[in-house]
């Protein structure tokens, strides 16, 4: 049996007085990739931003329940936020690369948790190996190699969000979150996108929020699909797609809701 990465149990989110998700329980397989889908404003972003305390970020935000990452409940007291987002990655719907060099913006996230991997060879030498291993995982060393002390901000759109997954990368998470990771690509660069997120699947929990069922269909081993702020159908993506069990998800993926 997979062993679950993460586990959430009895999630609620409030906005003000809006309760945006009610009593989410599931577990998400370790490794692989597992897909957020559901119609617009059901809690998808919502979700994915609660497993790594983002959502904390959000003003008059209200969370209870727990979230288990690694049999630890993200939200105890005493749970240390910034080793969190170390073991937990996230990559927006646009890329937001640092005011600073290609080689910098990947090197940032190392340097500021202490995240240098290796003892042999110069502290210059183990930086460079690292810049280039994870620009390399995030599939753009041979598009920048040569330019690496240039600004992040001459990439196109697609180079930036591959160098946001290279900066995410560098602090070898556990578990990688993807809020809509190509919705701001074109179809090449979305590809490119997709096809990385696929070769990583083997090294880490891969988190996808959504809204196109084909590209689901292409990636995803495993589905949540939540409705109106619930969970009401998870499981591996070709038990979802081809035999779901409720009629709301049937319905969602016939396109008759959405």
């Amino acid at each position: 049996m997979t062993l679950a990465c993460l586990n959430v149990r009895n999630l609620n989110v409030w906005y003000g007085n809006q309760h945006t998700l009610h009593e989410l329980s599931c577990e998400i397989p370790d490794r692989g990739i597992t897909a957020i889908l559901g119609p617009s404003g059901c809690g998808k972003t919502t979700l994915l931003k609660s497993l790594n305390r983002l959502l904390e970020e959000t003003e008059n935000t209200h969370i209870s329940g727990e979230v288990l990452l690694d049999g630890k409940n993200i939200y105890d007291p005493d749970a240390n936020v910034s080793e969190l987002r170390s073991k937990i990655g996230f990559l927006a719907p646009k890329p937001f690369p640092l005011p600073m060099s290609i080689y910098d913006n990947v090197a940032y996230g190392p340097r500021i948790h202490g995240r240098l991997p290796g003892e042999n060879g110069s502290k210059k030498k183990r930086l460079d190996d690292l810049v280039e291993d994870n620009l390399r995982a995030a599939g753009l060393w041979d598009e920048v190699h040569d330019r690496l002390r240039a600004p992040a901000s001459h990439l196109s759109t697609g180079q930036q969000q591959r160098l946001c997954l290279a900066r995410a990368l560098a602090v070898q998470p556990e578990v990688l979150l993807c809020d809509e990771p190509t919705s701001a690509l074109d179809p090449i660069a979305a590809q490119r996108i997709e096809a990385q997120l696929f070769a990583l699947k083997g090294d880490m929990t891969i988190i996808v929020v959504t809204h196109l069922l084909r590209q689901a269909r292409r990636i995803a081993d495993y589905v949540l699909l939540l409705w109106m702020g619930e969970l009401i159908e998870c499981g591996p993506s070709s038990q979802v797609f081809n035999q779901p069990v409720d009629q709301r998800t049937k319905a969602y993926l016939s396109g008759d809701i959405g």
